[in-house]
């Protein structure tokens, strides 16, 4: 009935316990037509569900072509929703193209993502992020409308150019 209390802590020691974190093998798949990219300046790592091609990761270029290419291989793969990391600026292009090819695309800040403990590769990044989208365990971030996008390019623009010494 009465428990044994814990020894004080010292002064500055965490209070923290260690918890046991749930395997992802215990969860429900959420999206079974889930896509994880890993998106690099020159590169994009594309992972899709096993059996869906001859090898579940690819490899593309930056260049418009390939973004194609890349939005062609997922839709033969039969993918529905696609989430990536907002790093940088290389998002964008991929984002856009997509978006507009008909993919329901997310969007995850990095720092949500990042919190697995290993080797870090850009083939273990994509196939993270692939899974945790498949069991339902990424967010959206906030993404304006085209026209607020346009817009605020434009004012950044606007702002560089004034700040510009002539």
């Amino acid at each position: 009935m009465n428990q044994p209390r814990p020894a004080p802590r010292k002064k500055g020691q965490s209070k923290e316990r260690q918890v046991d974190a749930p395997q992802l093998e215990s969860l429900k798949q959420i999206n079974l037509d889930a896509a994880g990219l890993d998106v690099g300046a020159s590169e994009i790592y594309a992972c899709v569900p096993e059996g869906r091609s001859v090898s579940s990761v690819r490899v593309f270029s930056s260049f418009t072509a390939d973004l194609h290419a890349l939005a062609d291989w997922l839709s033969q793969c039969q993918i529905k929703t696609v989430a990536m990391e907002s790093t940088g600026v290389y998002w964008i292009a991929i984002f856009q193209i997509l978006e507009a090819r008909g993919f329901e695309v997310y969007l995850v800040n990095a720092h949500y993502i990042k919190n697995v403990t290993g080797k870090k590769t850009d083939i273990l990044d994509c196939q993270w992020i692939q899974q945790l989208l498949t069991y339902g365990l990424l967010h959206k971030s906030f993404r304006p409308d085209d026209a607020t996008c346009v817009l605020r390019s434009l004012v950044r623009h606007r702002d560089m150019l004034l700040r510009y010494p002539c």
